[in-house]
């Protein structure tokens, strides 16, 4: 043993790097600290051939068949060394917030963000060509520990990484409780969170267009409630639903080039729109005496506090685009929404500066405007996660009421099921179902019409 022990060090650095390339990445870190010639040969190799083998390893879509957030194929050149190590790092700080510092998280933060705006698409709604990035953040993410942490020490920068993780990633257990349940109710219908600034919607209220992910939190909790059983979630459940990581991913048919497809943003269908409002009287008795204080959480406790939830279906298409100077590939694309074979919504859906689709709708009733929505599109170009936003008046006058929405495609509701049988199935092969219990969810049906899994 002992002379076997000693030949270790004259092995040939091929056969030392096959051996790590079957190591997790923070073994191969610690072996390196063991050796200088290791060292030399894990961090100052010639190339990046020992990163990129290394890389390709993990459970990780390749890099190189990813699509930016405009849905176009990645240009730069992969930094296989740094980009590893980021998403290493932000898988320990994920497992352990609480052990790190404030710049810990934030970088962590970047690298999950990066990696979740960082995915393949797949053909269509039935392939099991699915993103094992999205599919790895779930799993790192799952149970909430980075999500709901609290420290005195975020600043907003966390708070917007978080939020727009939160987002993307879906309900955690904590989601389940009253209290996430009432902030999130007090949020949204808080009048004060829709200024001109903000467009009247989930925008930051600097004037910069760019999303407010606290406020889209907000939204996609609130929505939530109506489509997902949040009853009895363990820590560790992962519910898959539309609004889910899974279904950040693009959707986009073989052969179909964006650069030069009318409709790039898939927006040409029909689509559920959902909207939610409560009695808005009571809700202006309550709030006519907040000042600068958060909107007063018990009106949303009350027994006598209920939510009315409609679903219509809408017919969107396109009827003209308009050049964008900010992305020539992606112009403004204008649209208009028919129920029922009568025109009730006109808008337009458009990239924001930072780089998520905006949807802006007016409707009403015999030609007449009455109603705005401002939303946004979660996910990728074409994804099939749908649009959450807000609604207002396009009057905009301080006592006009306020309520949240959300648009689905009618053909996820139809192929749903292949959809999420298929995750099933990878998240077999990742070791999903050895680790935590997975809730599947069934159809639930609001006004007689399939809109979400549950």
């Amino acid at each position: 043993l002992r002379s076997m022990a000693a030949s270790i060090v004259d092995l040939p650095f091929e056969i030392i790097e096959q051996i790590l390339l079957e190591l997790d990445p923070l073994h191969v870190a610690t072996f390196a600290q063991t050796n200088r010639d290791y060292h030399t040969l894990v961090y100052h190799s010639h190339d990046q051939h020992f990163w990129r083998e290394l890389y390709l390893r993990q459970d990780f879509d390749d890099p190189r068949t990813c699509l930016t957030p405009l849905g176009s194929p990645r240009t730069e050149p992969v930094d296989w060394r740094g980009e590893l190590q980021r998403i290493i790092h932000a898988r320990t700080v994920a497992t352990h917030p609480t052990l790190c510092s404030a710049h810990e998280r934030l970088a962590a933060l970047r690298a999950l963000g990066d990696l979740s705006r960082c995915a393949p698409s797949a053909p269509t709604v039935f392939s099991d060509k699915l993103s094992h990035n999205l599919l790895w953040i779930a799993l790192i993410l799952r149970g909430g520990a980075l999500l709901d942490f609290l420290s005195l020490d975020i600043d907003e920068d966390e708070v917007q990484l978080r939020a727009r993780l939160h987002t993307h990633y879906g309900i955690t257990a904590r989601d389940s409780g009253t209290v996430r349940r009432v902030e999130a109710l007090a949020y949204v219908y808080d009048m004060r969170n829709y200024r001109p600034e903000s467009d009247y919607g989930p925008f930051l209220p600097d004037g910069s267009g760019r999303v407010n992910w606290v406020h889209m939190q907000a939204l996609h909790h609130a929505v939530a409630m109506h489509s997902i059983s949040l009853d009895e979630l363990a820590e560790d459940d992962f519910v898959i639903h539309q609004m889910s990581i899974p279904y950040c991913q693009s959707i986009i048919p073989e052969g179909m080039n964006l650069d030069s497809e009318r409709d790039w943003a898939g927006i040409e269908g029909l689509w559920h729109c959902a909207f939610c409002f409560i009695d808005h009287r009571a809700l202006l008795c309550e709030s006519s005496h907040v000042g600068n204080e958060p909107l007063d959480a018990s009106f949303f406790t009350n027994p006598g506090f209920g939510e009315i939830y409609r679903v219509i279906p809408v017919q969107f298409r396109i009827t003209a685009t308009q050049p964008d100077p900010n992305y020539p590939t992606r112009p403004r694309l204008l649209i208009q929404g028919n129920v029922r074979d009568e025109i009730t919504m006109t808008g337009h859906v458009s990239f924001t500066p930072d780089e998520q689709l905006h949807w802006h709708l007016i409707s009403g009733e015999n030609g007449q405007a009455i109603w705005s929505m401002e939303g946004v599109q979660v996910g990728g170009v074409r994804s099939y996660f749908g649009v959450l936003g807000s609604w207002t008046t396009i009057f905009h006058e301080q006592h006009d009421p306020v309520g949240k929405s959300l648009l689905v495609l009618r053909e996820y509701c139809r192929l749903g099921v292949n959809r999420c049988a298929a995750i099933m199935t990878v998240q077999d092969r990742c070791g999903f179902t050895k680790r935590y219990r997975i809730r599947q969810s069934i159809y639930r049906k609001i006004d007689g019409q399939v809109l979400l899994r549950q």
